[in-house]
């Protein structure tokens, strides 16, 4: 087995019910970090992230460290906190509920304020229901069409296919990637 020589730090953030902590459960090739307590207000489902998820995937001589972010806005310190050295973003958005969209734009101006990496819109409960195609969410969100790409949080190819794409869509455009050896979470 190849050891990785390289390490990415991927942000997974976007609103409550976006499919973050099941994105990076999915895709951990380790024990994921989990941190969902009871949800003390009506958010629409039990539990909530209250802390940052973490999960770690290896991919040849790349290991990538998937760090999910709470969805709530009252925990956007959290946002802050996981963005230094992050070299890449995937924005879940549940694209059944449309109320999503305008907290996904809200996260992400927050975040491109802070870090400027490239960005995979990844759109999940596609299957659900009505949701924007590619173009509305674009304009939107003020991002390139070709960031876009329906997700399955729940299937690991689905969950590959999105980081395959931040990778085709991160390295032509910078030689962000860490050597191994050299890299620190502090």
């Amino acid at each position: 087995m190849l050891m990785p020589s390289f390490v990415a730090k991927i942000l997974v953030a976007g609103p409550v019910g976006s499919g973050k902590s099941t994105f990076v459960r999915t895709l951990s090739d380790t024990p994921f970090v989990d941190t969902d307590v009871m949800a003390s207000e009506e958010i629409g489902k039990l539990a909530t992230t209250v802390g940052i998820d973490f999960g770690t995937r290896n991919v040849d001589d790349l290991r990538i460290l998937l760090f999910g972010v709470p969805g709530q806005e009252r925990f956007d310190f959290m946002w802050e906190v996981t963005c230094d050295g992050a070299q890449g973003l995937v924005l879940l958005v549940a694209s059944d509920r449309p109320a999503c969209f305008i907290e996904a734009k809200r996260t992400l101006k927050f975040l491109r304020d802070r870090i400027e990496v490239p960005v995979i819109i990844g759109l999940t409960r596609s299957d659900i229901g009505d949701s924007w195609d590619f173009e509305e969410v674009a304009a939107y969100l003020n991002v390139p069409p070709e960031c876009i790409v329906t997700v399955d949080a729940r299937d690991v190819d689905s969950c590959m296919d999105s980081l395959r794409m931040l990778f085709e869509y991160v390295t032509p455009k910078s030689n962000l990637l860490t050597p191994e050896e050299s890299f620190s979470l502090v």
